[in-house]
């Protein structure tokens, strides 16, 4: 069986693993980040998003394999000394969750599409978490969720 070493989190692992294990199941079965749930295993969902080498990928539709050498960040990653990241800060500010199944998927998204537009119109944050399914919350308080969250990171890069 192929050997794969991964950094998740900042945790760097060496693992062996059949060639058709998903990087979803290592992530969750092996190194306990259950942070990071399977929705669809079909990648159409996005509740899996991780950080893979700083941009969000479906953890379901990436073998183990494929991420060895890869630094991968999961929504446990997020924080800094048991604080909260702003983003996650504002998804629970601004109540965008219900079940929150989804809610790790969407924080990961919209990290990232603040990374290319840390300034997101409506539109731009609705168009960023299109590959992101929420069947619960209907979106306005996702999007007012990616807003703060924005605003927030902004103000913390601003002051740093």
């Amino acid at each position: 069986m192929p050997r794969v070493t991964v950094t998740v989190d900042g945790i760097t692992y060496q693992e062996e693993v059949e060639p058709r294990l998903l990087l979803v199941h290592l992530l969750r079965e092996r190194l306990g980040k259950t942070g990071t749930p399977v929705g669809c295993d079909t990648s159409n969902c996005g509740a899996c998003t991780v950080m893979l080498d700083g941009k969000s990928v479906k953890s379901c539709s990436v073998l183990a394999v494929q991420a060895d050498g890869s630094d991968v960040v999961t929504i446990e990653g997020l924080g800094a000394n048991g604080s909260m990241h702003p983003m996650q800060r504002a998804f629970h500010e601004e109540h965008a969750l219900q079940c929150g199944y989804c809610t790790p998927g969407m924080v990961m998204a919209a990290i990232d599409l603040l990374r290319d537009t840390p300034e997101p119109s409506e539109e731009a944050i609705r168009q960023g978490l299109e590959g992101n399914l929420c069947r619960c919350t209907g979106y306005c308080n996702i999007v007012r969720a990616v807003r703060r969250g924005a605003q927030e990171m902004g103000q913390a890069v601003k002051s740093s």
